[in-house]
Parts: C-alpha cells; structure tokens; sequence
C-alpha cells in the first residue's frame, strides 16, 4: 500500500488510540446504569396505562427512536445550557457551559436508552403469563412482591439477549461522541491523524478495538444467556 499505510506507524498509534478506550466504558457504564434505572420506570409506567403520563411517555420515546443519536447529543449540548443556563446559575452557581461535553452526550445517551430499553422490557414483562402472577397473589404475595420476586425474574431472562445487542450498539455508538469534542477512540484517532498527516492507521487501529470489543460484550452476553437457559 505503499505510503498510505504503514504498519510500523500502527504499531505506534495503536497504544496510543486505545488508552482512551477507558472514556468509552465510562460514557457506556454511566449510560447503560442510569439508563436501564429510567427504561424500569417508563416500562412500568407504560403498563399502568397512566392518564397524560402515558402520552407524554409515548411522545418521548417517539422522539428517542425517531430521531438519530447524534442529533439527540447535539440538542443536549446546546439545548440544555439555553434552556436551564440561568436555572442553573441562579440556583447553584454552576455555570453548564463549562460543563465537559462528555456529561451531555451521558444525559443524551441515557434518555435514549430510557426509550429503547423501556420498550424491550415493556415487552418482556407483559411476555409473562398472568397466571404467573395470579399464582403470586393467591399464596399472599403483594403486588410489589409479584412483581419482584416472579414477574421481574422472568422477564429478565426474556430481556437479555435483547439487553446485550443493545449494549454493544451503545458502546459502537460512542464513536459519534468526538464530533462534541470528547476525546475518545475515535477522537484520538482523528488527532493522532491531524498531528502526524497519517489518518489511515488510526482509523484502522479504531476499527480494530471497536470489533474486538464488541465480539468480546457479545461473547459474556451469550455465555449469561446460556447460564440462565441452564
């Protein structure tokens, strides 16, 4: 390939590129955690069929899964410092636009995957039979208890395969995230490219722990879902 790549120049930049693969984790961890907490509560609510909250609900996870990614974090790093600046400010004494770009792509990302994973476990509680929980109240059980103690477990295992596509595809998604200025994988890539004049080594150094990754998140999912099968 002669000049347009170069292996030693890989060697060089790879080590480099995937020290930052610790700010992907971070964004994803945060997201999934506090994203996965939001997608239960907009589940059950959805299920209770609540007067206006289950419109609301509806009209947001029709913006969430209507619109792309990367539109959703640049409405949340401009949007936000607009809209509750002076809230902010007034009220803390926090200034958001000095806030790191890294914490609104986090709230955009888990208001995303409050939507999607909302639906997934909607799905996969109402995918448990009622007799299951008729079976939790006839033996004196609450709702509450129902809920937890059989209802939830099942649809767990009903969720997961799901849950673990779904993960993969936000740690993938984390490549959008250097467009707001978060120096991650990709952002690395592209600044070890600027500096050297070499952007192909990079990139294919990005592309390679991207899927090793991404095989290895799915690998741990399949090995779960055939210990829960057990």
């Amino acid at each position: 390939m002669g000049n347009y790549f170069s292996f030693e120049r890989f060697i060089y930049v790879f080590p480099k590129i995937i020290s930052n693969v610790s700010v992907n984790f971070h964004i994803v961890f945060w997201s999934m955690l506090l994203g996965t907490i939001l997608a239960v509560f907009v589940a059950v609510l959805r299920l209770k069929r609540i007067p206006v909250i289950g419109q609301i609900l509806g009209v947001y996870i029709s913006f969430m899964r209507g619109t792309p990614l990367l539109v959703q974090m640049m409405i949340a790093f401009y949007g936000i410092p607009i809209v509750f600046g002076s809230l902010f400010m007034n009220a803390f004494g926090i200034n958001l636009n000095r806030i790191e770009p890294v914490i609104f792509v986090e709230i955009a990302i888990i208001l995303n995957e409050g939507a999607f994973l909302g639906e997934i476990f909607r799905g996969a509680i109402t995918s448990v039979p009622y007799i299951q929980t008729e079976a939790g109240y006839s033996i004196g059980m609450t709702g509450a208890q129902t809920f937890t103690r059989i209802v939830l477990p099942q649809a767990f295992k009903v969720a997961i395969p799901h849950y673990g596509v779904d993960l993969v595809g936000v740690f993938q998604n984390t490549s959008l995230v250097f467009t707001l200025g978060v120096v991650d994988i990709l952002g690395k890539a592209k600044t070890l490219g600027a500096a050297t004049g070499h952007t192909l080594e990079g990139y294919v150094a990005a592309t390679v722990i991207y899927i090793t990754f991404s095989l290895l998140l799915k690998g741990a999912f399949i090995l779960i879902e055939k210990k829960l099968a057990d």
